[in-house]
Protein backbone atom coordinates (compact mmCIF):
# COMPACT_ATOMS: atom_id res chain seq x y z
CA UNK A 1 0.00 0.00 0.00
CA UNK A 2 1.37 3.32 -0.63
CA UNK A 3 0.54 6.12 0.87
CA UNK A 4 0.77 9.65 0.06
CA UNK A 5 0.05 12.43 2.10
CA UNK A 6 -0.62 16.18 0.01
CA UNK A 7 0.75 19.06 2.09
CA UNK A 8 -2.95 21.16 2.74
CA UNK A 9 -2.53 24.21 4.96
CA UNK A 10 -4.87 24.51 8.15
CA UNK A 11 -7.39 27.23 7.07
CA UNK A 12 -9.49 28.14 10.18
CA UNK A 13 -11.81 30.56 10.95
CA UNK A 14 -9.65 33.58 10.76
CA UNK A 15 -8.53 33.46 7.50
CA UNK A 16 -11.51 32.90 6.08
CA UNK A 17 -12.26 36.15 8.15
CA UNK A 18 -9.12 38.05 6.83
CA UNK A 19 -10.34 36.92 3.43
CA UNK A 20 -13.94 38.28 3.48
CA UNK A 21 -12.95 41.30 5.32
CA UNK A 22 -14.64 40.93 7.77
CA UNK A 23 -14.62 40.01 12.00
CA UNK A 24 -14.54 35.86 12.38
CA UNK A 25 -17.39 36.53 14.25
CA UNK A 26 -19.12 37.22 11.56
CA UNK A 27 -17.98 34.27 9.61
CA UNK A 28 -19.44 32.19 12.71
CA UNK A 29 -22.99 33.66 12.30
CA UNK A 30 -22.91 32.95 8.38
CA UNK A 31 -21.76 29.57 8.71
CA UNK A 32 -24.23 29.21 11.96
CA UNK A 33 -26.82 30.54 9.89
CA UNK A 34 -27.09 33.33 12.74
CA UNK A 35 -28.46 37.12 12.21
CA UNK A 36 -26.77 37.88 9.10
CA UNK A 37 -27.53 39.78 5.29
CA UNK A 38 -27.72 37.68 2.36
CA UNK A 39 -25.09 39.79 0.79
CA UNK A 40 -22.84 39.76 3.97
CA UNK A 41 -23.32 35.50 4.37
CA UNK A 42 -22.25 35.28 0.24
CA UNK A 43 -19.14 37.36 0.85
CA UNK A 44 -18.41 35.17 3.82
CA UNK A 45 -19.59 31.82 1.52
CA UNK A 46 -16.98 33.09 -1.32
CA UNK A 47 -14.05 33.31 1.23
CA UNK A 48 -14.96 29.90 2.69
CA UNK A 49 -14.28 28.60 -1.11
CA UNK A 50 -11.33 30.62 -2.04
CA UNK A 51 -9.51 28.89 1.07
CA UNK A 52 -10.87 25.79 1.05
CA UNK A 53 -12.13 25.95 4.58
CA UNK A 54 -14.31 23.40 5.89
CA UNK A 55 -16.47 24.04 9.16
CA UNK A 56 -16.80 21.68 11.81
CA UNK A 57 -20.35 20.71 12.03
CA UNK A 58 -19.46 17.05 11.50
CA UNK A 59 -17.66 16.65 14.19
CA UNK A 60 -20.06 18.76 16.42
CA UNK A 61 -22.71 16.43 15.49
CA UNK A 62 -20.74 13.02 16.47
CA UNK A 63 -19.79 14.49 19.85
CA UNK A 64 -23.24 15.67 20.66
CA UNK A 65 -24.40 12.27 19.27
CA UNK A 66 -26.92 14.13 16.89
CA UNK A 67 -26.42 11.45 13.69
CA UNK A 68 -24.98 7.84 14.14
CA UNK A 69 -24.98 7.48 10.13
CA UNK A 70 -22.75 7.30 7.13
CA UNK A 71 -23.61 8.26 4.08
CA UNK A 72 -22.56 6.02 1.09
CA UNK A 73 -22.61 7.39 -2.68
CA UNK A 74 -22.24 4.57 -5.41
CA UNK A 75 -21.74 5.58 -8.91
CA UNK A 76 -23.16 1.89 -10.25
CA UNK A 77 -24.45 -0.54 -7.70
CA UNK A 78 -24.68 -3.06 -10.66
CA UNK A 79 -20.84 -3.10 -10.91
CA UNK A 80 -19.45 -5.55 -8.60
CA UNK A 81 -16.79 -3.20 -7.92
CA UNK A 82 -18.92 -0.74 -5.65
CA UNK A 83 -21.28 -3.87 -4.61
CA UNK A 84 -17.82 -5.41 -2.79
CA UNK A 85 -16.81 -1.73 -1.21
CA UNK A 86 -20.01 -0.95 -0.03
CA UNK A 87 -20.05 -4.94 2.16
CA UNK A 88 -16.74 -3.69 3.32
CA UNK A 89 -18.13 -0.12 4.36
CA UNK A 90 -20.90 -1.49 5.90
CA UNK A 91 -19.14 -4.26 7.80
CA UNK A 92 -16.86 -1.41 9.10
CA UNK A 93 -19.75 0.92 9.66
CA UNK A 94 -21.92 -2.08 11.75
CA UNK A 95 -18.42 -2.64 14.15
CA UNK A 96 -18.54 0.88 15.17
CA UNK A 97 -22.34 1.19 15.94
CA UNK A 98 -22.86 3.28 13.00
CA UNK A 99 -25.94 2.80 10.22
CA UNK A 100 -25.22 3.39 6.77
CA UNK A 101 -27.28 5.01 3.87
CA UNK A 102 -26.84 3.95 0.61
CA UNK A 103 -27.46 5.58 -2.92
CA UNK A 104 -26.47 4.95 -6.09
CA UNK A 105 -26.49 7.64 -8.52
CA UNK A 106 -26.20 5.82 -11.63
CA UNK A 107 -23.52 7.96 -12.52
CA UNK A 108 -26.25 10.52 -13.02
CA UNK A 109 -24.71 14.24 -11.73
CA UNK A 110 -28.44 15.28 -11.37
CA UNK A 111 -29.47 12.34 -9.21
CA UNK A 112 -26.01 13.14 -7.38
CA UNK A 113 -26.80 16.46 -6.56
CA UNK A 114 -30.29 15.46 -5.32
CA UNK A 115 -28.73 12.44 -3.00
CA UNK A 116 -26.26 14.86 -1.98
CA UNK A 117 -29.10 17.30 -0.59
CA UNK A 118 -30.71 13.97 1.14
CA UNK A 119 -27.01 13.32 3.57
CA UNK A 120 -27.04 16.82 4.15
CA UNK A 121 -30.49 16.17 5.34
CA UNK A 122 -30.22 13.59 7.17
CA UNK A 123 -27.83 15.09 9.08
CA UNK A 124 -24.85 12.41 8.27
CA UNK A 125 -21.96 12.09 10.41
CA UNK A 126 -19.53 11.76 7.10
CA UNK A 127 -19.97 10.82 4.03
CA UNK A 128 -17.69 8.39 1.31
CA UNK A 129 -18.83 8.75 -2.12
CA UNK A 130 -17.43 7.82 -5.61
CA UNK A 131 -18.02 11.02 -7.69
CA UNK A 132 -19.26 11.60 -10.94
CA UNK A 133 -16.62 13.26 -13.34
CA UNK A 134 -19.15 16.47 -13.09
CA UNK A 135 -19.32 16.54 -9.56
CA UNK A 136 -15.85 15.71 -8.84
CA UNK A 137 -14.56 18.85 -10.65
CA UNK A 138 -17.21 21.13 -9.09
CA UNK A 139 -16.55 19.54 -5.56
CA UNK A 140 -14.02 22.56 -4.61
CA UNK A 141 -17.00 24.81 -4.92
CA UNK A 142 -19.52 22.94 -2.72
CA UNK A 143 -18.56 23.52 0.35
CA UNK A 144 -19.68 20.85 1.67
CA UNK A 145 -19.98 20.52 5.76
CA UNK A 146 -19.73 16.61 5.66
CA UNK A 147 -16.27 14.92 6.52
CA UNK A 148 -15.77 13.43 3.01
CA UNK A 149 -14.04 10.57 1.55
CA UNK A 150 -13.59 9.53 -1.91
CA UNK A 151 -13.33 6.54 -3.62
CA UNK A 152 -12.42 5.07 -7.09
CA UNK A 153 -12.15 8.96 -8.05
CA UNK A 154 -9.57 11.41 -7.22
CA UNK A 155 -11.50 15.67 -6.60
CA UNK A 156 -9.62 18.90 -6.52
CA UNK A 157 -6.33 18.16 -4.98
CA UNK A 158 -5.26 18.35 -1.49
CA UNK A 159 -9.35 19.15 -0.68
CA UNK A 160 -10.81 15.60 0.46
CA UNK A 161 -9.08 12.45 1.64
CA UNK A 162 -9.08 9.48 -0.71
CA UNK A 163 -8.61 5.58 -1.17
CA UNK A 164 -7.65 4.82 -4.71
CA UNK A 165 -6.71 1.96 -7.12
CA UNK A 166 -3.49 2.99 -8.68
CA UNK A 167 -4.86 1.74 -12.13
CA UNK A 168 -2.32 2.74 -14.48
CA UNK A 169 0.27 0.45 -12.94
CA UNK A 170 -2.62 -2.68 -12.66
CA UNK A 171 -3.30 -1.85 -16.54
CA UNK A 172 0.18 -2.05 -17.29
CA UNK A 173 0.80 -5.33 -15.34
CA UNK A 174 -1.52 -7.07 -17.59
CA UNK A 175 -0.10 -5.79 -20.66
CA UNK A 176 3.69 -6.69 -19.07
CA UNK A 177 2.03 -10.24 -18.52
CA UNK A 178 0.64 -10.77 -21.81
CA UNK A 179 3.82 -8.93 -23.96
CA UNK A 180 5.76 -11.58 -22.01
CA UNK A 181 3.78 -14.33 -22.87
CA UNK A 182 4.12 -13.81 -26.85
CA UNK A 183 0.88 -11.50 -27.36
CA UNK A 184 1.96 -8.27 -29.21
CA UNK A 185 -1.54 -7.27 -30.96
CA UNK A 186 -3.56 -5.90 -27.74
CA UNK A 187 -6.82 -4.19 -27.96
CA UNK A 188 -8.21 -2.60 -24.94
CA UNK A 189 -11.78 -1.66 -23.85
CA UNK A 190 -12.34 1.25 -21.47
CA UNK A 191 -14.95 3.27 -20.45
CA UNK A 192 -15.51 6.91 -22.76
CA UNK A 193 -17.69 8.39 -19.46
CA UNK A 194 -15.14 6.64 -16.72
CA UNK A 195 -11.99 8.51 -15.14
CA UNK A 196 -11.25 4.92 -14.04
CA UNK A 197 -11.11 3.39 -17.44
CA UNK A 198 -9.27 6.71 -18.75
CA UNK A 199 -6.36 5.89 -16.20
CA UNK A 200 -6.45 2.79 -16.91
CA UNK A 201 -6.44 3.53 -20.93
CA UNK A 202 -3.21 5.73 -19.82
CA UNK A 203 -1.43 2.49 -18.07
CA UNK A 204 -2.31 0.52 -21.35
CA UNK A 205 -1.28 2.78 -23.69
CA UNK A 206 2.85 3.57 -21.50
CA UNK A 207 2.99 0.07 -21.27
CA UNK A 208 2.71 -0.37 -25.01
CA UNK A 209 4.90 2.05 -25.81
CA UNK A 210 7.43 1.03 -23.51
CA UNK A 211 7.44 -2.45 -25.27
CA UNK A 212 7.43 -0.74 -28.73
CA UNK A 213 4.28 -1.75 -29.47
CA UNK A 214 1.38 0.27 -30.94
CA UNK A 215 -1.76 0.32 -28.48
CA UNK A 216 -5.53 0.17 -30.10
CA UNK A 217 -7.71 1.34 -27.22
CA UNK A 218 -11.59 1.67 -27.88
CA UNK A 219 -13.89 3.45 -26.01
CA UNK A 220 -17.47 2.04 -24.83
CA UNK A 221 -19.82 5.34 -25.01
CA UNK A 222 -22.16 5.48 -22.06
CA UNK A 223 -25.29 2.77 -22.12
CA UNK A 224 -23.58 0.84 -24.81
CA UNK A 225 -23.45 -2.62 -24.42
CA UNK A 226 -19.23 -3.66 -24.20
CA UNK A 227 -20.30 -6.79 -26.62
CA UNK A 228 -20.99 -4.45 -29.63
CA UNK A 229 -17.85 -2.87 -28.99
CA UNK A 230 -15.54 -5.81 -28.46
CA UNK A 231 -17.26 -7.42 -31.67
CA UNK A 232 -16.23 -4.58 -33.76
CA UNK A 233 -13.22 -4.95 -32.46
CA UNK A 234 -12.56 -8.42 -33.31
CA UNK A 235 -14.56 -8.08 -36.86
CA UNK A 236 -12.08 -5.64 -37.90
CA UNK A 237 -9.13 -7.80 -37.60
CA UNK A 238 -8.85 -10.05 -34.67
CA UNK A 239 -6.25 -9.13 -31.92
CA UNK A 240 -4.11 -11.26 -30.26
CA UNK A 241 -5.49 -10.62 -26.82
CA UNK A 242 -8.17 -8.43 -25.58
CA UNK A 243 -7.96 -6.53 -22.11
CA UNK A 244 -11.16 -5.23 -20.84
CA UNK A 245 -11.14 -2.04 -18.11
CA UNK A 246 -13.49 -3.60 -15.86
CA UNK A 247 -15.62 -6.73 -15.14
CA UNK A 248 -18.85 -5.69 -17.11
CA UNK A 249 -16.57 -5.14 -20.13
CA UNK A 250 -14.89 -8.36 -19.66
CA UNK A 251 -18.02 -10.32 -19.55
CA UNK A 252 -19.27 -8.83 -22.59
CA UNK A 253 -15.85 -9.13 -24.20
CA UNK A 254 -16.16 -12.93 -23.56
CA UNK A 255 -19.63 -12.49 -25.39
CA UNK A 256 -18.67 -11.08 -28.66
CA UNK A 257 -15.69 -13.80 -28.55
CA UNK A 258 -18.53 -17.03 -28.73
CA UNK A 259 -20.47 -14.58 -31.22
CA UNK A 260 -17.55 -14.37 -33.35
CA UNK A 261 -16.70 -17.76 -32.79
CA UNK A 262 -13.85 -17.31 -31.53
CA UNK A 263 -11.61 -19.98 -28.99
CA UNK A 264 -9.78 -18.58 -25.50
CA UNK A 265 -6.67 -18.45 -25.47
CA UNK A 266 -6.34 -20.88 -28.95
CA UNK A 267 -8.01 -17.91 -30.90
CA UNK A 268 -7.38 -14.90 -28.70
CA UNK A 269 -5.88 -13.91 -25.02
CA UNK A 270 -8.57 -12.84 -22.94
CA UNK A 271 -7.56 -10.38 -19.73
CA UNK A 272 -9.49 -7.87 -17.16
CA UNK A 273 -10.29 -6.22 -14.12
CA UNK A 274 -12.23 -7.64 -10.96
CA UNK A 275 -11.80 -11.11 -9.49
CA UNK A 276 -15.45 -12.32 -9.35
CA UNK A 277 -16.31 -16.09 -9.03
CA UNK A 278 -17.56 -15.95 -12.76
CA UNK A 279 -13.95 -15.55 -14.29
CA UNK A 280 -12.89 -18.08 -12.37
CA UNK A 281 -15.37 -20.53 -13.16
CA UNK A 282 -15.40 -20.00 -17.23
CA UNK A 283 -12.98 -22.20 -18.94
CA UNK A 284 -10.13 -21.95 -19.28
CA UNK A 285 -10.72 -19.34 -16.12
CA UNK A 286 -10.10 -15.59 -16.94
CA UNK A 287 -7.04 -13.79 -15.65
CA UNK A 288 -7.59 -10.82 -14.04
CA UNK A 289 -6.49 -7.96 -11.33
CA UNK A 290 -8.13 -8.61 -8.02
CA UNK A 291 -8.88 -4.99 -6.45
CA UNK A 292 -8.50 -4.90 -2.79
CA UNK A 293 -12.23 -4.42 -2.18
CA UNK A 294 -12.16 -4.66 1.47
CA UNK A 295 -9.46 -2.50 2.05
CA UNK A 296 -10.69 0.30 -0.23
CA UNK A 297 -13.97 -0.01 1.93
CA UNK A 298 -12.50 -0.71 5.76
CA UNK A 299 -9.76 2.20 4.44
CA UNK A 300 -12.08 4.56 3.36
CA UNK A 301 -14.00 4.51 6.70
CA UNK A 302 -10.62 4.86 8.85
CA UNK A 303 -10.21 7.97 6.70
CA UNK A 304 -13.34 9.35 7.61
CA UNK A 305 -12.75 8.55 11.45
CA UNK A 306 -9.22 9.98 11.33
CA UNK A 307 -10.65 13.08 9.87
CA UNK A 308 -13.66 12.98 12.56
CA UNK A 309 -11.07 12.87 15.19
CA UNK A 310 -8.53 15.62 13.50
CA UNK A 311 -10.43 17.91 11.10
CA UNK A 312 -7.38 20.09 10.62
CA UNK A 313 -5.07 16.75 9.71
CA UNK A 314 -3.00 16.88 6.46
CA UNK A 315 -5.66 15.73 3.37
CA UNK A 316 -4.36 11.69 2.78
CA UNK A 317 -4.46 9.96 -0.63
CA UNK A 318 -3.93 6.34 -0.28
CA UNK A 319 -2.99 4.73 -3.50
CA UNK A 320 -3.46 0.71 -3.54
CA UNK A 321 -2.20 -1.50 -5.96
CA UNK A 322 -4.09 -4.64 -7.18
CA UNK A 323 -2.95 -8.19 -7.75
CA UNK A 324 -2.40 -10.27 -10.83
CA UNK A 325 -3.98 -13.00 -11.18
CA UNK A 326 -2.83 -15.17 -13.57
CA UNK A 327 -5.23 -17.94 -15.49
CA UNK A 328 -5.34 -19.68 -18.60
CA UNK A 329 -7.20 -17.69 -20.55
CA UNK A 330 -3.35 -15.56 -21.42
CA UNK A 331 -1.65 -18.69 -21.76
CA UNK A 332 1.90 -18.80 -23.91
CA UNK A 333 1.56 -18.79 -27.76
Amino acid sequence: MKSITSPSPVIGIKDVARAAGVAPATVSRALGKGPISDALREQVMEAVRATGYRPNLAARRLRSQESGTIGLMVADIANPFFTGVARAVEHAAFEAGLRVILCDSDRDPAREASYLQLMQAERVTGLIMAPTRATAQRLAGMALDVPTVLIDRAGPPGLFDSVLLDNAEAASSLVDHLVANGHTRITGLFGETSDTGRARAEGYAAAMARHGLSPDARFIPAATPPEQVALAALRDGPPGALLAANSLQLLGALRATREAGLRVPGDLALCGFDNEPWTELVEPGLTVIEQPLEEIGRGAMRLLFDRLRDPEAPVRKVMLSGRRVVRGSTAAR
